[in-house]
């Protein structure tokens, strides 16, 4: 797997963290990605996707939770992660040069980045949800959804149509009452975007993902 980036510390409420920072010439936007709740920064799917990002002209600031970062397994709630998503966003904006600041992440990461914005604990310019955990697996009627309907910025949802995490009818429904939602089923993809039948490192899923979401960032509005 690639290496590339600045490696930095951030200060956070929950401790310093690690984030990798890579930055082409002249980019349009810096995307800040957050990890899902089974791996960090440095797993090769969050890896793909932030440099596959970086190559096609966005900035991008991988970083880990605090949990990950002190070895532990069990994700942190919402009140512990929300501000280390908050301290990441703003070592992006002290980073950049004025360019738009979005907020991606896998799973976990992507359902504490809406709920960072629900809470106003940071202001992106828009959302990337890869693979968003609507309800746990095998349990539909319990749907994480009531935050997302009072959000007004752009957000794609790049989500596979083997998720179980993330029934196909259920997020069609859900994104059909948020206006300014994009859905994007990737055929075949379970909650890793895994493909039966199609060989693929995690690093090539991840960077898959990345021409949809450059796309997404750089559309007019």
């Amino acid at each position: 797997m690639s290496e590339r980036g600045e490696h930095l510390t951030i200060p956070t409420p929950s401790g310093h963290v690690s984030g990798v920072y890579l930055r082409p010439d002249t980019p349009d936007a810096t995307v800040v990605v957050a990890h899902g709740a089974g791996a960090g920064m440095d797993h090769p799917f969050i890896v793909g996707f932030a440099e596959a990002l970086a190559d096609l002209g966005l900035a991008t600031l991988r970083f880990n939770f605090a949990y990950r970062e002190a070895g532990k397994r069990l994700p942190d709630r919402a009140p512990k992660a929300i501000p280390v998503w908050a301290a990441a966003f703003e070592e992006a904006r002290r980073r950049s040069e004025g360019e738009p600041l979005w907020a991606a992440g896998k799973s976990f990461g992507g359902r504490m980045a809406s709920m960072a914005l629900a809470e106003g604990a940071m202001d992106p310019a828009g959302l990337i949800f890869l693979g968003y955990p609507l309800h746990p697996a095998g349990k539909p009627e319990k749907l994480r959804d009531e935050h997302l309907y009072g959000l007004e910025v752009p957000m794609l949802f790049l989500q596979g149509t083997r998720d179980p995490l993330a029934i196909q009818e259920l997020l069609d429904a859900v994104a059909a009452k948020l206006p300014t939602s994009t859905l994007a089923w990737q055929e075949g993809g379970d909650h890793s975007f895994a493909v039966k039948g199609v060989r693929r490192t995690a690093e090539e899923v991840g960077a898959s993902l990345a021409p949809q979401a450059a796309e997404f960032v750089r559309a007019p509005r």
